[in-house]
Order: structure tokens, then C-alpha cells, then sequence
């Protein structure tokens, strides 16, 4: 018995257990609203199946008895998640509820399709063998991570401008290469995941997530869900349009705010405006913070640009919450002036209201994501 194979409450009660458990049947049915029967015809084939499991009892008395907490069985299956960077994958071994269980990197010597799937194979042995012992739980699937135009329903990498890749069947191939079923989800919409099931998302009925780094991406939660888009493209806010320059975007159009605010952007903005055509962007911060003022007017349009793109994501989709993160952040002191300024004065409204949290993430979280995406297809399959 998989769980795809029960019914949608079967699901629901399942991922109510993965965000808030342990809990009791009494609270499952306060937060899900199924009737004690429903819980109990749903829960006792998952309970059979080791899925989910029986805890101590609780203060909370039902019918005069103290209740008992059910949980998420953890070791009862695990999943690989992989994030492939343009020049390394991070792995990480994780269980049913998306703790890690190992970790590992690899440097990939080529963007070549062939080669990046086998290093994938390689990196999902090694992580495999590294698994505890009390890790018994068999490898029920894997999750690919990458930038760019990803549809996690076909499997298809439709294009991703770091690696040059157009239109290939990606999970196909690293499904072949390892015998595990495999999902492919672009890499910023797995953070996502990952965020709502176990980071600051989680309890919240809407967010956004946007990334600043070697790109720009947003990754977007709405009702508990995060959102593909019909053809695998949604929170794009890199290629919107603010602007003000003609700087050509690796998209091929100009003004994107990823042309603005990419990382690779700022250096060569900061390298222009320097004369330095060596300048590094470790060089363009030092310059920065020691007060050149040339330098630091390339961070404040970065910041007006990411401002731009954040009130946006505000007034389209009025988000509780807007969560920034990405390599980029470890320069946010460096625009973070020019970022609020500019959401509060172009979010229209409460949209202004926005809590805005940033929020450095090292890439095995994103790997982690990964994880999370393939865990989530085994309840919830993509449709």
C-alpha cells in the first residue's frame, strides 16, 4: 500500500501530522475538521502500514480516558534531495520528515547532461552508504533541484540558463541512472517546500520566498500550497521589468531585475563604475564598506530594484510573509536601506504591512527541499 494509493483525507491527515505533530485524534479533527470516524477509517490502514504510528498518552482525556498522540513514523521511508549549481551538487539523506541524515557535496568538472546525471548517481550512493543504521527506512525516492524553467510534472529541465540545458527529460534520466523514482522541481520553489514544511512558513496561510544570489528567483505559498504554475513557470520576479537600465538580462531582454541585482550584475556594474575590469564581487563589498561612493550607488540601485520586486510579490499576492534569502544575503547590509525604502513606498497599502525576514540559508537546505518535494509526491502526486 503507497499513499497515493488512499484518499484525499488520508492525505490530509498525514500532512497535518508531518507540519504539527504528534497530536491527538481530538486536535487532528479541530485542525482538519474530519469527523472522528473519518480519522479513524483513514488512520488505521496508515497506522497498519507503519506510516504513521502511536505515541504515549496525553493529558487531554477523551470519553474519560487520557487520548493517545499519533505521529508521523519517520524511519519509514527516506529521500535523497540533490542541489545542482553550475559547478557543484549538494546532496543531502533525509527521513519522512525531512530531518538529515547525511550530507555531501561533489564538484562537478562539466555541465555536460551525461556527466551531471552520473555525478548524481555517485552522490546518492555515497549518501546512502553514509545513513545510520537506524536509518532502515528503504529510499522511497529522489529530488532534483535546479534554477531556471523546471516542470516538475513532465520531469523536464525546459531551460536553464546556468547550465545551458533546454529541454532535458531530466528525472527520466537520473531514474535510469539509479533505479529510484525521481522528481525534478525548480530550486527555488523546493526552498520553498522545504520553508512551509519546517522553516518560517510553517502555520502560515500565505508567503513568498525570494532568492538573490547568482539570480533572482521567488518561490510563492498560497492556502498550504506551493504554486507550479500551469506550464512549470511561476514567481519569476527576476525577469519583471523595472527599468532604468539597458543592461541585457540572461533571459535576453533588458531592464529584468535580475540585469539589476543578480550577483554577477552588481560586479559588473561595480567593475564599470571602478574601472577595474578584474574587480571581484568579494573586492566590490570591501570597496563598499569602506565607503566609495561609486560602489555603494551600485548596491542602492540593486536595492531598488529587489525593493521593486518585492512590492510587487506584496500588491499581487498580499503574502503574511516575504522571506529573503539566497548567497546574496550575505551583503544585505549593503541594500537592505534602499530595499525597505522602496517597498514601503511602492507596496500599496496594508500590502506595506508585509513582515519582511531574511533569512541566510546554506545550499543543504535547499538540497533539503529536494527532499521534501520528492517525500510530498508520495501523498500528494503532482497532478
Amino acid at each position: 500500500m503507497t499513499l497515493a494509493d488512499q484518499p484525499p483525507a488520508a492525505a490530509l491527515l498525514f500532512q497535518t501530522l508531518l507540519a504539527h505533530g504528534p497530536l491527538t485524534r481530538a486536535e487532528i479533527g479541530r485542525r482538519t475538521g474530519l469527523s472522528p470516524g473519518a480519522i479513524t477509517k483513514v488512520a488505521t490502514p496508515l497506522l497498519t502500514d507503519g506510516w504513521i504510528t502511536e505515541l504515549g498518552r496525553t493529558a487531554e482525556r477523551t470519553a474519560g480516558r487520557p487520548a493517545t498522540l499519533i505521529a508521523v513514523r519517520a524511519d519509514r521511508a527516506r529521500f535523497v534531495g540533490v542541489k545542482v549549481t553550475g559547478d557543484e551538487l549538494i546532496g543531502v539523506l533525509a527521513d519522512l520528515t525531512a530531518r538529515t541524515l547525511a550530507t555531501a557535496r561533489a564538484t562537478l568538472t562539466s555541465r555536460d547532461v551525461g556527466t551531471v546525471v552520473l555525478a548524481i548517481a555517485r552522490l546518492v550512493d555515497r549518501l546512502t552508504a553514509q545513513a545510520p543504521p537506524r536509518a532502515a527506512g528503504a529510499l522511497h525516492g529522489i529530488g532534483v533541484t535546479i534554477s531556471g524553467d523546471v516542470d516538475g510534472h513532465t520531469g523536464t529541465v525546459q531551460y536553464s540558463p546556468f547550465l545551458n540545458w533546454r529541454r532535458v527529460p531530466l528525472a527520466q534520466l537520473v531514474q535510469t541512472a539509479t533505479g529510484i523514482p525521481t522528481v525534478i522541481e525548480n530550486d527555488v520553489r523546493a526552498l520553498t517546500v522545504a520553508e512551509q514544511w519546517f522553516g518560517v512558513g510553517v502555520g502560515l496561510s500565505s508567503f513568498a520566498l525570494v532568492t538573490v544570489g547568482a539570480g533572482i528567483g521567488c518561490g510563492i505559498s498560497l492556502g498550504g500550497r506551493v504554486v507550479s504554475g500551469a506550464h512549470g513557470v511561476s514567481g519569476e520576479v527576476g525577469h519583471l521589468p523595472v527599468g532604468g537600465t539597458d543592461r541585457v538580462c540572461t533571459c535576453g531582454n533588458t531592464g529584468c531585475v535580475e540585469a539589476v541585482a543578480s550577483t554577477q550584475a552588481i560586479t559588473e556594474q561595480a567593475r564599470q563604475a571602478t574601472g577595474d575590469p578584474v574587480l571581484t564581487m568579494d573586492q566590490a563589498v570591501r570597496l563598499a564598506h569602506a565607503g566609495n561612493a561609486d560602489v555603494r550607488a551600485v548596491f542602492a540601485r540593486a536595492g531598488h530594484a529587489l525593493g521593486l520586486a518585492l512590492a510587487s510579490v506584496a500588491n499581487l499576492i498580499g503574502p503574511e510573509r516575504i522571506i529573503i534569502s539566497g548567497e546574496g544575503v550575505a551583503t544585505y547590509d549593503l541594500y537592505e536601506e534602499q530595499i525597505r525604502a522602496t517597498f514601503a513606498a511602492r507596496a500599496f497599502g496594508a500590502a506595506a504591512d508585509c513582515d519582511l525576514v531574511v533569512r541566510p540559508l546554506p545550499f543543504e537546505e535547499w538540497a533539503r527541499g529536494g527532499a521534501a518535494v520528492a517525500a510530498q509526491r508520495i501523498f500528494a502526486p503532482a497532478k
